[in-house]
C-alpha cells in the first residue's frame, strides 16, 4: 500500500517527481490495465488507453487538489480515457460491423484464453451500454462498494444500483436468448 500523502508530496516536488511517478505506475499499472481491458476488450487497445492514462496523469499531477485519493483520481482518468476510446471507436465502426466484431475481437485476441462460456459472458458484457458495463465491471470483477463507485464516478448510489441491476438483467436475457 502506498502512503498517498507522502506520494503526493513527492509528486509535487520537482526533485522527486519522476521517482514518485514511477512508483505510482508500478502500483496501479496492473489494476488499471484490467479495468481498461474489461471496457475496451482488446489487449492492444487496453495498452494504448493505459499509456494515455499515465500521460494524462503526468500532465495533470500539478492540478490534483487532493479532494479524492490518488487511486480514485487515476482510476477516474482511466475510466474517462476508456470511454473516450470507445466513443471514438464507435464513430469509425458501423453498427453491423460492431455487432460482428465483439465476438471476433475476443476470438482473434491471442491474450484471451477463456472457454466458450467465458467468451459469451464477455460478449454479453460488451453488449451493455458503456456506463452500465463500467458499473457492472466495477461491482462484479472488482467487488467495489457502491459508495466507492459513487465517489469514483460522481454518481448517486441509487443510480449505480439501478445500473448494476439493469446490466445483470440484460446479461441474463442475453444468455436466455442463446439457449
Amino acid at each position: 500500500m502506498i502512503d498517498e500523502k507522502a506520494l503526493f508530496q513527492q509528486l509535487t516536488d520537482p526533485s522527486t517527481k519522476e521517482a514518485a511517478f514511477t512508483r505510482l505506475v508500478r502500483e496501479y499499472q496492473e489494476p488499471l490495465y484490467w479495468q481498461i481491458r474489461r471496457m475496451v476488450l482488446s489487449h492492444e487497445d487496453a495498452d494504448d488507453v493505459l499509456q494515455n492514462t499515465f500521460i494524462k496523469a503526468w500532465e495533470a499531477i500539478g492540478s490534483f487538489r487532493q479532494e479524492s485519493r490518488i487511486r480514485t483520481w487515476i482510476f477516474r482518468i482511466a475510466i474517462n480515457e476508456s470511454l473516450n476510446h470507445l466513443a471514438k471507436k464507435k464513430q469509425t465502426i458501423s453498427l453491423e460491423q460492431k455487432e460482428g466484431s465483439i465476438a471476433g475481437t475476443l476470438a482473434a485476441d491471442h491474450h484471451f484464453d477463456g472457454n466458450e462460456v467465458q467468451r459469451q459472458f464477455q460478449e454479453a458484457i460488451s453488449s451493455l451500454p458503456d456506463k452500465q458495463r463500467l458499473v457492472f465491471n466495477l461491482k462484479y470483477f472488482d467487488g467495489m462498494k457502491y459508495e466507492d463507485m459513487s465517489e469514483l464516478l460522481d454518481t448517486s448510489v441509487g443510480a449505480l444500483k439501478a445500473s448494476y441491476h439493469h446490466a445483470v438483467r440484460k446479461i441474463t436475457d442475453f444468455f436466455k436468448s442463446i439457449d
